[in-house]
């Protein structure tokens, strides 16, 4: 009884060949609902599989040969791929001849009453019902269709075969959901597409542009690497650093970057940024003044998080923050050999500073502003990647005690100003280091941490440095270079023997093995190629019976600590300083440098870098979007929500009455209702049983 879409497409009235046989296939619903679930799996497969990231990080994460198949496939840029484009360039001619194929008879059948009905194909009907009225046909066709028209049916009234048709129909407009909902497909894929990466890949496969894979200024790069101003649709980032003026924006490629040019400049005046207590960002925003390059009309603004500004049909998001050159005053301390003198170094934050003919700093980050887990590795954890408890399960070291904790506790402080930067030598291997401006307290102990990791994916690991009495790791430089120091080390082991022995014929022979002893000691704290520390002691007390190793590291470490002490008072008095006072303080002091020291031959760096002074300079990082196709997709998604609305919202209903004389004879009337809709529901029956009551009663 009604027009409903068909799953079959077009047929072309002429003899079939390839093209009636083809757009019978285009424009069949079940050829674009196949389209559509190939695309939603590819769908799936973009979003497991990250888009646009540099060829080197698939490469590791595939593999060699899994990277190529995945490559030839497009699998990295899937929504570019030529095969996915081709599939949504299909479904929107597909869809598109389906909603052209089905729309007249949509409207058509909208518009029909569907008079043809017959008395005998009523009564076939499984909703429909007889009555007997006294009045005659005609006034009780007028009564109906009133009737009908209070339930909020439109009804019409025709005279046939003898007999009159009250035809009337309600929520026709049912058929707009299909037509709005297939419509939106179409039109949320022509504004997808015109936002997407097409426009860009057809200036490179017909303009010859190409993405830049090398460094240097950004005006120093040629013009095919360059997109102009009037590129349609674009999203790419432009980082600016307060006080400067930028007008191009950086598109990432998997191949390198392109260049956009911009149709206005932007000008960052300043920038401004509040954290949490923990100390994640609580709001950022970016005071600029943008200018227009055609016109020379400026505009002063602040572009927040979600709150873009939008200039001559581009859009400038907030996207991030990072640093933006901040000038940066180091003193640097030797890590190796026996000089513990001072020396200034000064870098900035995105540069390199020669340090010396084998290592060249390369500056990395600054932040004014840190809360670290603070109860993390120390540096020995870097040496293969290895946690303390798998790189010493087997060593005296977890006797002996460690000066860091492990990194399941976490204990969060905000630790002041840090600096970040990679060593380099002149082979090219590095190391990331990042250290502290200010001491922080941990567990009562003040210290200063300077950070360490060999692959920039690990977390850093931190080496604590004691702070002395007058708050600065001086006296831990001037301890940790006299046990480099050959003359002192036997100075030093002298004494501690001249105080545990008095002077006698009888103690001389043992004061002189005791010496030794120190002197052994500290020899192997300070170290050779294969270890030192308390790994290098570990070591060295494996070669004791193992029912005799716990007392042997008691005693090795009671002489150990004594040595020190007078090592650090030699050291003092070389540099012509009086003796420290033998307290608690000085102890503790001793304890955490020791401990300090032992870590610090796995620090792999020849200084010790400390933040001094510092000039912040920041940088806020902004996305430029151009994006024709967003108000078409706002269109798209408008039909979409009317047409899911009108299919599952609009029940359409048919009702028909056939009203005829009554056989009797008497002047009354015959009445057979039949009523039909496209879905049986609760309601349908409901109103079914009503209509059934209410037009059979008498005016």
């Amino acid at each position: 009884m009604s027009d409903a879409p068909t799953t079959s497409g077009i047929q072309l009235r002429n003899r079939r060949g390839p093209v009636a046989e083809t757009v019978e296939l285009l424009s069949s619903m079940r050829f674009a609902i196949a389209l559509f679930v190939v695309i939603i799996f590819a769908a799936i497969i973009g979003t497991i599989v990250q888009q646009s990231q540099p060829m080197p990080n698939y490469i590791n994460q595939f593999g060699p040969f899994w990277f190529e198949v995945f490559n030839k496939l497009g699998l990295y840029a899937i929504y570019s791929s030529w095969w996915f484009v081709s599939m949504c360039a299909l479904l929107v001619v597909s869809t598109s001849l389906c909603v052209v194929h089905n729309t007249p008879k949509m409207l058509k059948d909208m518009r029909s009453w569907r008079e043809k009905v017959r008395e005998a194909s009523l009564n076939n009907f499984h909703h429909k019902a007889h009555w007997q009225s006294p009045v005659a046909r005609e006034q009780l066709a007028l009564q109906t269709a009133q009737r009908l028209g209070h339930a909020g049916y439109a009804a019409k009234i025709v005279e046939k075969d003898g007999a009159i048709l009250v035809t009337a129909k309600r929520g026709a407009g049912n058929k707009f959901g299909y037509i709005f909902a297939h419509s939106a497909i179409v039109i949320i894929l022509i504004g997808g597409m015109l936002d997407s990466d097409l426009p860009i890949r057809f200036q490179q496969w017909i303009l010859g542009k190409t993405a830049f894979e090398g460094t240097g200024l950004i005006a120093d790069i040629p013009a095919k690497h360059r997109l102009g101003v009037h590129n349609p649709t674009y999203r790419g980032n432009i980082a600016l650093p307060e006080g400067t003026t930028g007008n191009t924006a950086i598109l990432q490629r998997p191949d390198g970057v392109l260049l956009q040019d911009l149709p206005f400049s932007i000008k960052l005046n300043k920038f401004d940024i509040d954290f949490y207590s923990t100390g994640m960002p609580k709001l950022f925003a970016s005071h600029v003044t943008v200018r227009s390059n055609e016109t020379g009309k400026t505009m002063d603004a602040v572009v927040e998080v979600n709150k873009p500004l939008i200039f001559e049909g581009v859009a400038i998001y907030q996207s991030s923050f990072e640093d933006g050159g901040t000038k940066l005053k180091l003193l640097g301390y030797p890590m190796k050999g026996t000089g513990n003198g001072t020396f200034n170094l000064t870098g900035e934050v995105n540069g390199t500073t020669k340090l010396s003919e084998d290592y060249t700093v390369e500056w990395t980050d600054f932040r004014p502003f840190n809360v670290e887990n603070i109860g993390n590795q120390d540096a020995r954890a870097v040496t293969k990647g290895e946690s303390l408890n798998d790189s010493f399960a087997r060593s005296l070291d977890k006797q002996l005690g460690s000066a860091a904790k492990t990194a399941h506790n976490k204990d969060l402080k905000n630790v002041g100003p840090s600096v970040q930067y990679k060593l380099r030598d002149k082979n090219g291997q590095a190391r990331e280091f990042q250290n502290y401006m200010q001491p922080v307290t941990i567990e009562g102990d003040t210290v200063y941490l300077a950070g360490v990791r060999a692959n920039p994916s690990d977390p850093f690991s931190y080496l604590r440095i004691p702070a002395d009495d007058e708050h600065s790791v001086r006296e831990w430089m001037r301890l940790r270079a006299a046990v480099q120091d050959p003359a002192l080390r036997q100075k030093a082991a002298a004494r501690y023997a001249a105080q545990a022995m008095p002077q006698s014929k009888a103690g001389d022979a043992l004061r002189a093995q005791l010496e030794a002893s120190a002197l052994k000691g500290l020899e192997i704290f300070a170290g050779d190629d294969k270890g030192a520390g308390f790994f290098a002691i570990s070591r060295f007390l494996e070669k004791v019976p193992q029912a005799e190793q716990t007392k042997a590291a008691e005693i090795f470490l009671k002489i150990l600590n004594g040595t020190m002490w007078e090592l650090w008072q030699a050291a003092r008095e070389k540099d012509g300083m009086p003796p420290a006072a033998m307290d608690e303080s000085h102890g503790r002091f001793l304890q955490l440098a020791t401990n300090a020291l032992s870590d610090s031959f796995f620090y792999g760096a020849p200084v010790y870098l400390q933040l001094d002074e510092y000039i912040e300079v920041k940088a806020s990082v902004f996305q430029v979007t151009r994006s024709p196709g967003k108000t078409v997709v706002y269109i798209g998604c408008l039909f979409l929500v009317l047409g899911v609305f009108a299919m599952f919202y609009i029940r359409e209903r048919r009702v028909w009455v056939w009203i005829k004389d009554g056989a009797d004879g008497s002047g009354g009337a015959e009445a057979l209702m039949a009523m039909s809709t496209q879905r049986k529901t609760l309601d349908f029956e409901k109103e079914f049983k009503e209509l059934k009551e209410k037009l059979p009663q008498s005016a």
